[in-house]
């Protein structure tokens, strides 16, 4: 068991730090969501759809996501210009993974919710002051 454990030891070396801090964020599980429902999508349709982005956020989301080899950014030389988004292949193939999250997170979310609730009052949070 101790050899098993090492690994999640070395955070650079760790591929669940990794792997999982990419996902941390609040927006690249979403745009990954998005690509996989529409296949093909612009910079301002994500925007409009997600709507609580700002531009300099999703900008870096589309880059990181990008980086990791999770979507596939196309310019097309016009005027204006015109950029769009799709997953890669691997992107593609973390949907399920997404979509099973996403399906946990709908059956859960009121148990969540409750507990959250729960935990503020002991703790003497007012409830509206919980994120």
């Amino acid at each position: 068991m101790k050899n098993n454990l090492e690994k999640f030891r070395d955070s650079e070396n760790c591929p669940v730090r990794q792997v999982l801090d990419r996902f941390g964020d609040k927006w690249s599980m979403l745009v990954i969501s998005l690509l996989g429902i529409e296949e093909v999508m612009r910079f301002n349709e994500l925007s409009q759809v997600i709507g609580t982005i700002s531009q300099k956020m999703l900008t870096v989301t589309l880059r990181k996501l990008e980086a990791d080899g999770l979507i596939a950014r196309k310019h097309y030389p016009e005027i204006p210009p015109r950029v769009e988004y799709r997953l890669t292949e691997l992107g593609q193939s973390l949907l399920p993974l997404i979509n099973q999250m996403t399906e946990w997170a709908d059956r859960n979310i009121n148990t969540i919710q409750m507990s959250r609730r729960h935990a503020g009052t002991r703790a003497g949070i007012p409830a509206s002051s919980e994120s």
